[in-house]
Parts: C-alpha cells; structure tokens; sequence
C-alpha cells in the first residue's frame, strides 16, 4: 500500500486493507498495532509535509532533558 493510495482512501478502506493483510492467526493486540502504527506513520508524514517538524539537533536536545 503506498503513500498516495492510502491518502485517496476512505479511512473505513484503510483499516480494511490493513486488516485483510494480517495472518488470520493474527491477534486482536497484534490488529491493534498494526493499525496504531499505520495512523502515527500517516499523522508524522502529514506533520512533515506541513512543515511541522524539528531539526536533528533541537530532537537531541529535547530528549537529552527527559534525564533532567
């Protein structure tokens, strides 16, 4: 599934998609995940297009306090 498909579809469609590619074996938690992280992919490639994002430098800086 690429990129500009996943933008032209229907939310409904997207999680059809991610679910239809999972193992039937897979779990309720596994589905879960995996949707979780389509969304956050999805939400970080829109905040980097909208220019919504921060330098290497800045990142390190902000993780580097969470020590503090």
């Amino acid at each position: 599934m690429n990129i500009e498909t996943i933008e032209q579809q229907t939310p409904k469609s997207v999680i059809h998609s991610i679910v239809d590619a999972q193992p039937d074996d897979a779990s309720f938690d596994e589905i879960l995940r995996e949707l979780t992280f389509n969304r956050m992919v999805e939400k970080g490639l829109a905040d980097s297009r909208a220019g919504r994002v921060v330098s290497e430098e800045d990142a390190l800086r902000r993780v580097k306090s969470w020590g503090r």
